[in-house]
This record gives C-alpha cells, sequence and structure tokens, in this order.
C-alpha cells in the first residue's frame, strides 16, 4: 500500500505544508515553474504527467496554459494532494489526481507525451531517483519528453543561509548537471542534456531535458 512506504512531504514535514506555497510564492519558483512549461511545448490532446506533484503549482499552472491538455500528476503525500485538489478546483482545473510513487507510476507503458518534474528529484536517495528514472522513461511514449527543473548540486559559497538550512547537502550531491546527465542516459534516455540555469534564494537551479527516442 502507498502508505506503507516512507516518503518526504512536499515541505519536508507535514507541519510545514501551510507554509509552503506562500514561501515558495514568495522566493518565486512560479517563474521557474513558467519556464519549465515554455521548454515542455505542450500541445492540445498532449497526456502530460508530473510526478511528485506536491500541492499541485506546477500541474494547475500547466494546465491552465494548456487547457486542452489531459493532465495526471502523481504524489505519494495524502496531504499535499488534498491541498492540490482544492487549488484545482477553485481554478477550475481539470486534473487526474493520484496517490502513488515515481518509480512505481500506476500507468502502463507510452502512456505519456510528457513528463515533468519540479523540485523533486533532490529529495530521492541515488537507487529511488535511478528507479523513477527507469519508470518515467517506460511511461513515455517514442519522441516523447521528460522535463525537470531542480536544485543544483551544493556549494555553500552559492547558496546561502536559507538554501542551507532547507536542504541538506547529501541527495543534492547527484544534482550536479553532469551526474543528472548521466543517469539519464543510463537508464536509456537520449538527447539528455542540462538547458538552462538559474539564480534563486534557495540557491542555484537547474533544468534539465531528456526524450524517449522516436523509434523506441
Amino acid at each position: 500500500m502507498t502508505n506503507q512506504r516512507a516518503y518526504v512531504p512536499a515541505a519536508g514535514h507535514d507541519r510545514w505544508l501551510k507554509f509552503y506555497d506562500p514561501l515558495t510564492k514568495l522566493l518565486g519558483a512560479r517563474t521557474a515553474l513558467g519556464a519549465l512549461i515554455e521548454q515542455a511545448d505542450l500541445r492540445p490532446g498532449q497526456r502530460v504527467l508530473e510526478i511528485g506533484c506536491g500541492t499541485g503549482n506546477l500541474t494547475v499552472m500547466l494546465k491552465q496554459r494548456q487547457p486542452q491538455a489531459d493532465v495526471v500528476a502523481l504524489d505519494p503525500d495524502p496531504n499535499a494532494l488534498a491541498r492540490a485538489r482544492r487549488k484545482a478546483e477553485l481554478a477550475g482545473a481539470d486534473i487526474h489526481w493520484v496517490q502513488g510513487f515515481a518509480d512505481a507510476i500506476p500507468y502502463p507503458d507510452a502512456s505519456f507525451d510528457r513528463v515533468m518534474s519540479s523540485f523533486m528529484l533532490h529529495h530521492l536517495p541515488r537507487d529511488e531517483k535511478r528507479a523513477a528514472l527507469v519508470d518515467v522513461l517506460r511511461v513515455l511514449k517514442a519522441g516523447g519528453s521528460f522535463h525537470v527543473v531542480d536544485f543544483a548540486a551544493p556549494d555553500d559559497r552559492q547558496r546561502g543561509v536559507l538554501a542551507r538550512l532547507l536542504h541538506g547537502a547529501g541527495h543534492l550531491h547527484d544534482n550536479a548537471p553532469g551526474r543528472i546527465i548521466a543517469m539519464l542516459e543510463d537508464v536509456g534516455f537520449g538527447a539528455a542534456g542540462c538547458v538552462g540555469t538559474r539564480r534563486t534564494l534557495f540557491g542555484p537551479i537547474d533544468f534539465h531535458r531528456a526524450t524517449r527516442a522516436a523509434n523506441d
């Protein structure tokens, strides 16, 4: 069962969840999410999945920008999903919310044209991160693409006090651009690359993109 597995809540701890949206808005996360959506180049009729959707900020935004896309959002945290559902109802966004894990996506092979991930992969230890990438590749259609924005590998000279408080260094070491690209290529993605970098009060963030080959 989903609730028998450990997971990191959207805000790091349940008691902080109510502060998650105001804080991320204050620190400019919406701009980064908008850039990720632009990179995904969503089209009418496409089927889109967000893994680790948290409180639904990216999912609701992408549905608003491309209302004719079929949007699915996945997260193991029932409290975050409850907030996401309320947010979508207020926005009039028709989204399929699913409780589950990114390494066990409950959809058949080749189900989605796009898979998105925002500020989630850094929560996962290396083996779970790799397993999640394997399952993302599985559910992508041939020619489909995976789009990621996440915190870059830690450098305390760049991160500042707030970033160090919010994110321990452990799992972020795998978020160096070369390591993310190597992981994507290792599980079978093609055209994997870092397509942008920005500085935020949380620390530097990187955008990555990879595809499933059209002849798979």
